[in-house]
């Protein structure tokens, strides 16, 4: 039967980064890894075929948004996310709090526009020591997400590894709120672990670092989370409000976390900071960032990003980067790409999204390379 481990490879000489293995029941995940997001079960453009066939180790499946629509009921029947979407490699699926908390604060944009006041007809009825009480926005019906109820969902879903449930402060919080919200975060987390306990059905179960950009409450967050038998650690609620910010906060944090078990950014994955993040000791990192880019014509290169839009492409009969190996690379041409999106036509959607996240793929095996070769 296989179980959860983390087994580490090397660690760099140079700086924090490590190459390691992430063993689950459905497959192994290289690290530093980059973890695509596929909210609804499927990652836009693509289904879980391509996806293996592009080397996608690990990919992000939201909770929330399958709770609504189709159910976690229908997913349980079909015998598990994995066999709904037809996947054979590793699922991560989240608690569902991220989505629920931004219905009351917005995004990261919306939370630095207003500075954290909630926004009004969100969807969100009350927040309590229970749980988050909101309207579907599918229908309307009222939903309670508690610790229990998002770990029940995520039982239904059958990832690999799931996540507790916890409160996304925004960034714009005074210290008391955030004290609030960081002690009621951590009740949660137990009343999450203790649930999934009774029946870990193979699943691993990563704690969530909160704190904001407070040192000592990060810290005190990292001792007490540490302290319970969670199977890895990732690191979340607001990470600044600039990448300064964000490394600042993760040079603290990761030599608080510890060494025998993986770690994951949660919600990040733009090149900029992936290789600051690698130094740093991040193993694992979603993101939907690469795929919409693609969605928007933006296509990633070792040589820079390709606007596939620009009028210069049109008569380009060069593969979009002659240096890459991907299904987009090997059959098509800049002007085809050119075309299909001037057209709308779905298919460039896809083609581009293929580009993307096999270059995402690549640039993760090239820094697992850099940091076996004490490069990194």
């Amino acid at each position: 039967m296989k179980t959860f481990k983390f087994e580490l490879i090397h660690q760099s000489s140079k700086s924090r980064a490590r190459v390691g293995r992430i063993h689950t029941p459905h497959g192994i995940i290289d690290t530093p890894n980059f973890v695509a997001v596929g909210t609804n079960g499927s990652l836009k453009a693509l289904d879980s075929k391509m996806a293996e066939e592009i080397g996608l180790q690990l990919m992000f499946c939201n909770t929330y948004h399958l709770m609504l629509q189709p159910g976690t009921d229908v997913v349980k029947k079909a015998g598990g996310l994995h066999t709904f979407i037809n996947r054979n490699k590793p699922i991560i699926t989240d608690s569902g709090g991220f989505q629920v908390f931004s219905l009351a604060y917005g995004g990261v944009k919306d939370e630095l526009k207003s500075k954290g006041k909630k926004k009004s007809d969100n969807g969100v009825l009350k927040i309590s020591e229970e749980g988050v009480l909101f309207r579907s926005y599918r229908n309307g019906d009222k939903v309670l997400l508690t610790p229990e109820t998002s770990i029940q969902a995520q039982k239904d879903l059958g990832a690999d590894i799931i996540i507790p449930f916890d409160e996304l402060p925004p960034y714009h919080i005074d210290k008391q709120a955030l004290r609030k919200s960081l002690d009621r975060t951590h009740r949660w987390e137990k009343r999450s672990l203790d649930y999934h306990l009774k029946n870990p059905q193979q699943q691993a179960m990563y704690s969530v670092i909160h704190g904001g950009i407070d040192p000592d409450m990060r810290k005190e967050s990292c001792e007490y989370l540490t302290s319970l038998p969670f199977d890895g650690h990732a690191i979340g609620g607001s990470l600044g409000k600039n990448h300064a910010q964000m490394f600042d906060m993760l040079a603290n944090v990761t030599p608080m976390l510890p060494d025998d078990k993986p770690n994951h950014l949660l919600g990040i994955g733009d090149l900029t900071s992936l290789e600051p993040c690698i130094k740093l000791g991040i193993d694992t990192f979603d993101s939907s960032h690469p795929t919409r880019c693609a969605r928007h014509g933006l296509l990633f290169s070792f040589n820079g990003t390709i606007k596939i839009m620009n009028s210069a492409q049109k008569m380009n009969m060069e593969a979009p980067d002659s240096n890459c190996e991907c299904y987009t690379c090997t059959h098509y041409s800049m002007a085809y790409l050119h075309h299909l999106f001037k057209a709308k036509e779905m298919t460039g959607y896809t083609l581009a999204t293929i580009h993307n996240l096999h270059f995402m793929v690549q640039l993760m095996a090239q820094y697992r390379q850099r940091i076996l070769d004490d490069d990194l």
